[in-house]
């Protein structure tokens, strides 16, 4: 290479953007997944991190080794709040995340931590063929952001003194809720609300910063916040929210791929919902066992409770969400339909 075109390619990759280098990975075929959750292995661990692994394997193995995947698991690529926004640029391939977490950016996300709005797995699994998911999936794309796998997770309440049941329950207790949504809630029955991501929850915990926490039944299990709870509220029978919690990808990232790499990507995707749909199900069954063998006190939740707290829901969560923009209250709309 000329001393000429040596600088000209140097300067060229100075002044490029960190956003566009990953086209330079994409063409390469090493495609980066990032997430906040522990690192395992393929069949060890957190079942997000394994589906990750499961993912990169069976895209690999399908496009022939045409793409290759890097794993940056606990967030050690990036923030966790950042990731959502780095899919919109283009500055990160992949990412399983909360899709409430970018609710601050795109309000409509916030739909995916709605209490009360999804009842069960059964219902949640309906949304991605249902005119709430295709509308949901519309809004994304207009954002850069593709779903690739539909992953929904019900979710349970540690907590350092007594069990969360009621709503009465958090009044005066400092309370993580997850979602603008929640916290709504949270405020309405008298909490004080902590916000910030579940691989933060340890610590706030630990110092007495937060004392309650509203998470996912496999967050209250990597996290290990048995350690710091003398209870919990678990979602193996009945809960009043599901997150969904997807694996996306960059449309930037989409397009740059081959018809026949975009095909296998997404056929991939579809394939780990029902692997996510039985780990999650295990997990809300799991946690039980694992808070009690720390010495922590287990309680469930019934009809009846489940719909006090999807009352309240109703009347503050669901009224302030419509009214953000047109797209929000079609969202809810639709999404009540499978109700």
């Amino acid at each position: 290479m000329s001393l000429v075109s040596r600088r000209a390619v140097l300067g060229a990759l100075a002044t490029t953007p960190f956003w566009s280098m990953s086209s330079v990975w994409a063409q390469s075929g090493a495609l980066k997944i990032s997430h906040q959750f522990p690192g395992g292995t393929i069949s060890e661990g957190d079942f997000r991190d394994r589906l990750t692994r499961m993912f990169a394997e069976e895209v690999g193995k399908r496009t022939k080794g045409s793409l290759k995947f890097e794993i940056y698991p606990g967030s050690s690529l990036m923030k966790t709040n950042s990731q959502f926004s780095a899919l919109r640029k283009g500055a990160l391939d992949f990412s399983l995340v909360p899709l409430n977490y970018a609710g601050g950016e795109v309000p409509e996300v916030n739909i995916g931590l709605m209490p009360g709005l999804v009842t069960s797995y059964e219902q949640g699994a309906a949304w991605k063929n249902a005119e709430v998911g295709k509308e949901l999936s519309r809004i994304l794309l207009e954002k850069g952001v593709i779903i690739v796998s539909w992953i929904w997770q019900a979710g349970g309440v540690a907590s350092r003194t007594k069990p969360i049941i009621d709503p009465s329950d958090v009044k005066g207790l400092k309370v993580r809720g997850g979602s603008r949504e929640m916290d709504l809630i949270l405020k309405e029955a008298g909490a004080a609300v902590v916000t910030l991501p579940s691989n933060e929850i340890y610590a706030a915990m630990q110092t007495g910063a937060m004392d309650a926490a509203m998470t996912s039944s496999t967050s209250l299990i990597s996290f290990r916040l048995e350690e710091v709870s003398k209870s919990l509220t678990s979602g193996r029978d009945k809960a009043y929210w599901y997150m969904l919690e997807p694996l996306m990808i960059s449309k930037a990232t989409y397009d740059r791929l081959s018809k026949e790499q975009q095909a296998a990507v997404m056929a991939v995707g579809a394939d780990m919902e029902k692997f996510a749909e039985n780990a999650a199900r295990l997990d809300d069954s799991g946690v039980a066992a694992v808070y009690q063998k720390a010495g922590a006190k287990v309680v469930d939740l019934n009809a009846a409770t489940v719909k006090k707290w999807q009352d309240i829901a109703r009347n503050t969560a669901w009224k302030d969400y419509a009214a953000k923009n047109d797209n929000c209250a079609k969202l809810l709309k639709l999404a009540e339909k499978l109700l």
